[in-house]
């Protein structure tokens, strides 16, 4: 049976508001950060907060600030709806839907992202970096962003740990939870916790795989029966 609709809310300071007042109350919170098109990997992670806290929070955002204007944005999956029907669907299930339009500044870009923003000056910039006004403050943790994927997506983790801390700004959670199956940004998001004292728990929680062995994610649900064939001999290669 489906549990009751959770709480939406899309306003920073009612996020917010709504965190200090439980926290008042005595009650505990978990963040499950994700960009929606929600599988069984992330509904994992919200039983995993169950485990933590009394109340649980899933934000649903697709943060461009972990895209240059050249990547896939644009066609990132999303399903409102479908997202909080699997929510409703998972034992306990959750609190708060954090959903908010925009958590950046875009200065006069109404958009937010690819207009004139391709390459500046050689230096690739993601959607967000609008010059002028726009947004110009990011989070780095230098040394974990570099190798594997953070040499062919350059803004990927800068995005990432500045999305992430605004959500720790905003939700003020006493736990948040990520899957292990991005590794690198497991690792680099616990460095950010311990690096800028966060007083946040973060638990990183087992990779979840289909039955053909690829791993539950919003952009292999996307590929091809082909692609994914593909995918599993790249990943036995690797292992041989």
């Amino acid at each position: 049976m489906a549990n009751k609709d959770p709480l939406m809310i899309t306003d920073k300071d009612e996020m917010r508001k709504w965190s200090r007042s439980m926290r008042a109350q005595g009650k505990t919170i978990g963040l499950v950060p994700t960009m929606g098109y929600l599988h069984e990997g992330h509904l994992s992670l919200i039983q995993e907060s169950h485990k933590q806290t009394h109340l649980t929070v899933v934000s649903i955002y697709i943060n461009p600030g972990q895209f240059s204007p050249t990547e896939d944005l644009s066609t990132y999956p999303s399903d409102l709806l479908g997202d909080i029907q699997k929510l409703k669907s998972v034992p306990g299930g959750v609190d708060v839907v954090f959903n908010p339009k925009n958590l950046y500044d875009y200065g006069n870009n109404d958009n937010g992202c690819g207009v004139g923003l391709d390459q500046e000056g050689g230096k690739v910039v993601s959607c967000v970096e609008t010059g002028g006004m726009g947004h110009e403050t990011w989070v780095r943790v230098e040394r974990l962003e570099k190798d594997l994927c953070g040499k062919s997506r350059p803004v990927f983790f800068r995005g990432v740990a500045t999305i992430v801390t605004k959500l720790f700004n905003i939700v003020e959670p006493d736990v948040a939870v990520f899957g292990k199956k991005d590794y690198q940004q497991w690792r680099i998001i616990k460095r950010m916790v311990r690096d800028l004292d966060f007083g946040i728990k973060v638990i990183g929680t087992e990779l979840a795989r289909d039955d053909d062995g690829l791993a539950k994610s919003s952009r292999n649900a996307r590929l091809s029966p082909d692609d994914r064939q593909k995918q599993r001999m790249v990943k036995m290669i690797a292992k041989s």
